[in-house]
């Protein structure tokens, strides 16, 4: 009986959890909350069971719900890598997971890209009038000042691009084990990380159109906005590794934490340096640029 229970295979039998009962109800509730939020924010109401459900506190429960979720499930994933259950199996399909992920986000950016392309290339399409009326088959449309490519999105270009060095170097130095190092970079990097959303934030504020003006302004904030966000999302995720190298995690030989986190973001930087050269530079050529 006592060999009963050995564990002779590589894979982890994880242990019964409640993170993904808890994670499904907090996306429903932020989704149902979503809802009465969006008839909130338009005045309308929305009750049930002699509730008003048209107001911001649902949806925040169930944002809070999926945070909750995500601090503890993960948490419970870095506490079964020190326990060594992420074996070489394990830790295969960890990475497999990370690049499907990616995989999955490439696809969500292609969608952004696909509607501005779409818009710009065929600003004249005879089958979409209300287009080509407002657009007056030109790309940029008539009347649209854009941003200046070699100012703002220029600096923030290269600072993107630093991060990638320094979150590199850091990668470097944790094969190296040199700790130094490690934090060195990471701390760089989430640095050069939140200067990118002050940069963008600070665009975004002087910016001349407005995403409800026009499809240039719709298309211009929903691929550029989407990518600050995982720009956010990608700083937060780094700063985690570097909390977690300050208190002495990752080693030469497991630090997938740390690589899945370097992997995102050079996924940023690639889209980034798509978004530069394709809704920047081409998509705004020929157009009036606005100064100031």
């Amino acid at each position: 009986m006592a060999g009963a229970h050995q564990k002779n295979h590589d894979y982890h039998i994880i242990d019964p959890s409640p993170w993904p009962l808890l994670a499904s109800i907090g996306a429903f509730v932020m989704a149902f909350g979503g809802v009465g939020y969006m008839r909130y924010l338009s005045g309308g109401s929305f009750k049930m069971f002699g509730l008003e459900l048209a107001n911001p506190w649902v949806f925040f429960i169930g944002l809070a719900l999926i945070l909750y979720t995500m601090f503890g499930w993960w948490s419970d994933t870095i506490k079964e890598g020190r326990e060594g259950h992420h074996t070489r199996v394990v830790s295969l399909h960890l990475r497999y997971g990370m690049i499907m992920f990616i995989a999955s986000e490439v696809m969500f950016f292609v969608a952004w890209f696909w509607a501005f392309f779409d818009a710009s290339l065929f600003a004249g399409e005879p089958i979409q009038a209300a287009r080509a009326a407002y657009t007056g088959g030109v790309w940029p449309p008539k009347g649209i000042e854009v941003l200046d490519p070699w100012h703002l999105p220029l600096y923030n270009t290269v600072i993107l691009l630093l991060s990638g060095t320094t979150v590199t170097w850091a990668h470097h130095a944790l094969l190296h084990n040199d700790r130094k190092g490690l934090v060195y970079g990471l701390t760089l990097t989430v640095l050069l990380g939140v200067l990118f959303s002050f940069v963008q934030g600070y665009e975004y504020a002087h910016a001349p159109f407005a995403f409800r003006d026009s499809i240039y302004g719709a298309t211009f904030f929903m691929a550029t906005g989407f990518h600050g966000f995982h720009v956010l999302v990608g700083t937060i995720f780094l700063l985690v590794c570097l909390v977690r190298a300050l208190g002495g995690g990752f080693s030469p030989q497991h630090h997938f934490g740390f690589e899945a986190a370097a992997w995102y973001w050079h996924f940023v930087d690639v889209v980034w340096l798509f978004l530069f050269f394709s809704i920047y530079i081409w998509g705004g050529w020929g157009a009036p640029i606005a100064h100031g």
